[in-house]
């Protein structure tokens, strides 16, 4: 019996040798299963500079997916998994005989499936196959797949593979995906209890849901653990401390941080990238919340006079990237809360000005250039344009750094006039990267230096870079190109899809626009706070303790204003107004952006420091006579010191008549003869000045006082027409006298404020109002 046995096996075995081998040939001929040939798409992450996310997009408007390589996954995690699904993983060879045994003894056993038999390899691939068949032909086909696979791939992939494809419930797939979702950890960092935790919900990921069945999810952890102690992954003293190790998920809403930035980002590319992944943005999220807290304050204090949203960016002039893109509001409110203040076109008010200046400087002007600021018309196609300064003042002769700085009307038209017309500034914020003006250069006219254009915060913020720059533009940028300021932490990468956005259709390379001199004496005169002092005061929220270049911009009837400033490494762009576009109460860009631009700009400088010009060769020094603009002598009464890249004329005979008085030309006249002119006998030919007269601040005015500061740090300078020096005096206000100026702290009330000639002993007063806003 034995012999016949031992001969029967003899002549089979051929056959079993060749059998097998066509088996072996056939596995191996049959193809990888066409769904795992290729991996399928990651779900879109956007992460700040630093790493931390700001927003996740739904992979096929259903799923997040996120991938991983095995060397990033937790060794916790792999023994998790291979306890709760596959323990003999590593040395079967795609199906689990002893497995398939067991389950087959069970279901005779107790009339009923209890167990199942599949191993991963047969898991993988039926994940690859999502319609795949019911039954025990869908079995059959599932096990020769896995036998096939696992002749054309390692284990390692294959597990891989399976940890990328698993569904962990809450819309996760792959682990990667899950660890992130749940805990807000890389799945390399999985302790030993999330990873069982983790490894029990692809059972059933709709009923192990850990955000609706915890309950469920924490027994079946239970269960997952114990086999990771039974089959030796963990000894008896890991086991107890992973059985009562606190499980910490993260709170139940998906990341959803800076979401006008991100809006933007999408709106602006238009296409999601086709392989997903994480994309770096440039944003800073801890800059961004923190301007976020600083606009919602300082809407509060603005909420009795119909202001309703602000935002604000700040732009890193090294590279162009956008630190910080902040809106205001409830983001998902109805109608408005997904209006991007940042974005939206709006009047752009005075902020226009310094391009207008600019442009004049290239042209051979300097700061200490005069303009005649006195009521002018300007004939246009459709009739005379007859414009007014903000305060309904004129000031006849003014210097160019007064008028910017003061934010004359009048005068920055004329400057715009005489350099060539709108079409010069139209062209130049074409190059600085303004792409709302969709009219033409005739249609907006003379006054589109004063703000009759629309322009986005952001545009406009990119321009005054140029400036910051000395005048070379950059596009700005929302993904990161070079990790200027912060180091990533995880998974930052670039791509082609992030490469290739920036904020010009024509160019993404740097170029200059503007002459560096012409750039630094703008700058000089944007930074001069003495300058600005008549029409803002010495310690307005333009005023710092290091030096900022800055412009305000209000739009009419308030409905807009802004604030824009720079030093050589930020720069920073605020815009408050209403999405609706009703007009605010008496808010101007002094009292409703710069607030917030005075927060931004002091936190950057604390947090990164910051530095200032040096002078570009070419700029020279000298004195001039600001009434002429012509060069005098140091010893000159009136000299003024100032800066050129073009030498000024030098006076002239003609200048001054034989009292040394200054000749104005005849456009001057009406305005020296009215009671605006305040250069009393400066003036050649004016009317002798006989009574004293208070010029500022004037009789009756009503002022706003600004609880949060010291009466010290809000002050107005005092000016007076007289004979001889003026002594001035208030019972209830604190005066300071330096020189020739005085100035006068505000407090809330009634203040009576008295001036005294000290030449003829003629006396005057008035009263102002201070009242808090």
């Amino acid at each position: 019996m034995k012999i016949r046995a031992t001969a029967l096996l003899l002549a089979l075995a051929p056959i079993l040798v060749l059998a097998w081998a066509a088996l072996e040939i056939a596995w191996r001929l049959t193809p990888v299963p066409l769904g795992l040939t290729k991996s399928p798409p990651e779900s879109v992450e956007f992460v700040d500079r630093t790493g931390k996310p700001l927003r996740r997009i739904l992979q096929e408007q259903r799923i997040y997916r996120s991938r991983c390589s095995l060397s990033d996954v937790s060794p916790n995690a792999i023994a998790a998994t291979l306890s709760a699904e596959d323990k003999r993983f590593r040395v079967h060879t795609g199906i689990d005989v002893v497995a398939i045994v067991r389950a087959l003894a069970e279901a005779i056993r107790t009339g009923q499936i209890r167990s199942g038999a599949s191993t991963i390899t047969e898991q993988l691939v039926k994940l690859s196959y999502p319609e795949s068949t019911r039954g025990m032909w869908g079995k059959l086909t599932e096990a020769w797949a896995a036998l096939s696979l696992e002749r054309h791939w390692n284990k390692d992939r294959i597990l891989e593979e399976y940890f990328n494809r698993l569904d962990y419930g809450d819309l996760q797939l792959g682990l990667a995906s899950a660890s992130a979702d749940y805990f807000e950890k890389p799945s390399s960092d999985l302790s030993a209890a999330e990873a069982a935790f983790l490894a029990g919900i692809p059972q059933a990921p709709s009923r192990l849901d850990p955000f609706k069945h915890f309950d469920a999810a924490k027994a079946r952890q239970r269960w997952v653990l114990g086999r990771m102690h039974l089959n030796g992954f963990l000894d008896d003293a890991a086991y107890a401390r992973a059985l009562v190790e606190p499980l910490r998920l993260r709170q139940h809403d998906r990341d959803f941080e800076a979401p006008l930035f991100v809006d933007l980002l999408l709106e602006r590319r238009g296409t999601l990238p086709p392989d997903g992944g994480v994309v770096r943005t440039a944003v800073d999220l801890s800059l961004n919340r923190w301007i976020d807290d600083v606009i919602a304050r300082q809407l509060q204090r603005l909420v009795d006079k119909n202001v309703t949203a602000a935002a604000a960016v700040v732009i890193d002039n090294s590279t162009g990237e956008v630190l910080a893109l902040s809106g205001s509001g409830d983001y998902f409110e109805a109608g408005i809360g997904q209006i991007n203040g940042a974005w939206n076109a709006r009047s752009a008010g005075s902020a226009l000005k310094p391009f207008t200046y600019v442009r004049a400087l290239e042209l051979g002007a300097f700061p200490g250039t005069v303009v005649a600021d006195v009521p002018t018309d300007f004939p246009t196609d459709t009739g005379l344009y007859h414009p007014n300064n903000y305060n309904h003042r004129f000031y006849g002769p003014v210097t160019l750094r007064f008028a910017l700085a003061n934010s004359l009307n009048v005068a920055a038209i004329k400057v715009l006039e005489q350099e060539g017309g709108p079409d010069t500034l139209y062209s130049t914020l074409q190059r600085a990267g303004i792409t709302t003006l969709e009219h033409s250069a005739a249609y907006y006219g003379l006054g589109l230096t004063i703000g009759n254009g629309e322009v986005r915060l952001l545009e406009l913020a990119n321009a005054y870079a140029a400036l910051a720059r000395l005048g070379v533009y950059k596009p700005f940028r929302l993904f990161v190109e070079r990790a200027s300021l912060a180091r990533p932490t995880f998974n930052a990468v670039n791509t082609p899809w992030n490469l290739g956005l920036a904020s010009e259709a024509r160019s993404t390379e740097s170029q200059r626009i503007f002459d560096e001199r012409a750039a630094y004496l703008l700058v000089d005169m944007l930074s001069d706070n003495q300058a600005r002092a008549g029409t803002f005061g010495l310690n307005s929220y333009l005023a710092f303790d290091f030096p900022v270049a800055c412009k305000t911009g209000t739009s009419s009837n308030y409905r807009d204003n802004w604030t824009f400033g720079f030093t050589p490494e930020f720069t920073v762009g605020v815009w408050v107004g209403n999405p609706d576009n009703s007009p605010m109460r008496g808010i101007t860009g002094v009292t409703g952006a710069a607030p917030i631009f005075h927060e931004i700009m002091v936190k950057l400088q604390d947090r990164y420091g910051t530095t200032w010009y040096h002078e570009p060769s070419g700029i020279e020094h000298c004195y001039i006579d600001p009434l002429t603009g012509h060069r005098v002598a140091s010893d000159q009464p009136r000299a003024v010191q100032e800066i050129y890249a073009f030498a000024p004329e030098s006076a002239r005979p003609a200048d001054y008549d034989s009292g040394g008085r200054v000749r104005l030309p005849e456009e001057y006249r009406a305005w020296v003869e009215s009671d605006q002119n305040t250069l009393g006998d400066l003036l050649a030919g004016n009317r002798q000045v006989k009574h004293l007269r208070i010029l500022e601040p004037a009789a009756g005015a009503l002022y706003y006082f600004d609880r949060d500061l010291s009466a010290n740090d809000q002050r107005l300078l005092l000016r007076a027409e007289s004979t001889g020096q003026v002594e001035w005096s208030s019972p209830t206000l604190d005066i300071h006298s330096q020189g020739s100026q005085a100035s006068i702290g505000l407090k809330e009330g009634r203040h009576e404020i008295a001036a005294r000639d000290t030449l003829t002993g003629e006396t005057g007063k008035i009263w102002i109002e201070v009242e808090p806003w």
